[in-house]
């Protein structure tokens, strides 16, 4: 249930979200939309986007710093970190942890948690801060690539999809 006073803060998993409006839905997330409409008339207390900065020169990193800039005009802090290449060429991009670590301390002064992430690796979290801290949880994804128990766990499932102009055909 949403009411006025509460104390929002959102965290979002920009890899999950960013390659599921790519691949699902040829689109990119209209962030900005996707805050005001995960907010609503609540007051939002924080925003954090979980970003990785790649390993690409110049035209790549052009059009990512173009892409963060947007993220920080829509009001979002970024958490940033740079990709893992490990020998072989196998590369890492993981922000599970300090997303879920960040959410954990933060609970303390929010009402209502947003992940904004389909990754069933996120369970635990969500049962933490539910059962553990009593905050409303809500899972905002993408419905074809969320996983069946987050959707099921979250006291609200949003559908990305579903909301009117957040995605932005390329």
């Amino acid at each position: 249930m949403a009411y006025k006073d509460q104390r929002v803060g959102i965290f979002i998993d920009v890899q999950n979200l960013y390659h599921s409006a790519k691949n699902l839905y040829k689109s990119h997330v209209n962030f900005k939309e996707l805050i005001k409409s995960l907010t609503g008339s609540r007051k939002l207390v924080r925003a954090l986007a979980y970003v990785v900065k790649s390993d690409t020169p110049d035209a790549g990193a052009t059009a990512e710093s173009a892409f963060f800039d947007a993220l920080r005009k829509a009001d979002i802090e970024l958490r940033m970190k740079d990709i893992q290449i490990y020998p072989g060429g196998a590369k890492k991009a993981d922000w599970d942890v300090g997303m879920a670590v960040d959410a954990m301390r933060m609970a303390e002064f929010l009402d209502v948690v947003v992940l904004v992430t389909g990754d069933g690796d996120f369970l635990p979290l969500v049962d933490y801060l539910k059962w553990g801290k009593g905050r409303f949880v809500e899972v905002a994804a993408f419905s074809r690539t969320a996983s069946g128990k987050m959707k099921e766990e979250a006291e609200r499932f949003i559908a990305i999809e579903d909301i009117p102009k957040v995605l932005m055909k390329k």
